[in-house]
């Protein structure tokens, strides 16, 4: 006679007989993944990008380019928000992206500066942590209002919202930054 476990110790998948295999692992070949990590990354490549080709050279008040970064921010994490469906994923995803651009974009600001400075910061490590804190407020904006929209049923509807929103709070914090 065989021994039966109780029934509390197997799972219900596997005592109706089917066996659910654990999610899969990412794929990298699709392209909402793509998306995803793109939309992360979009606030840390326009930062790149824009400190290696024309540094500002002063940190007095934003420019034209902190400004494209701290959109660029929110719109990256409001994209990488948009692949999630249900109201806590888009949410979570959004807000995660936006700290993780603000984190990285800080830190290829501090990564960028030409010189080190006593008293002032650089003016890339300057540009670089307005525009993420800018950008950080924007996506927080962004993910309060991305779960309502998180199951419309086009990728258009659920980012252009989150995105006209975010990308206000992030234009006014950073004119109040600036005003500092």
């Amino acid at each position: 006679m065989s021994e039966r476990p109780p029934d509390d110790d197997v799972p219900i998948s596997v005592r109706l007989g089917t066996v659910v295999p654990p999610e899969d692992p990412e794929d990298w070949r699709r392209p909402l993944t793509w998306v995803a990590a793109l939309g992360m990354l979009a606030g840390p490549l326009v930062a790149w990008a824009w400190f290696a080709i024309a540094p500002p050279a002063s940190s007095a008040a934003p420019v034209a380019g902190t400004w494209l970064l701290a959109g660029a921010l929110v719109v990256g994490a409001v994209l990488t928000g948009s692949t999630q469906i249900g109201a806590f994923r888009a949410f979570a995803g959004t807000l995660g992206a936006g700290l993780f651009a603000a984190l990285v974009t800080t830190i290829v600001g501090a990564a960028m500066a030409g010189e080190r400075q006593l008293g002032s910061a650089s003016p890339t490590v300057a540009h670089g942590f307005f525009a993420a804190l800018a950008g950080l407020a924007g996506a927080l904006a962004a993910s309060t209002v991305a779960p309502a929209l998180a199951r419309a049923r086009t990728r258009l509807r659920r980012t252009a919202a989150p995105a006209a929103i975010g990308v206000a709070v992030a234009a006014l914090v950073l004119q109040l930054l600036g005003s500092l």
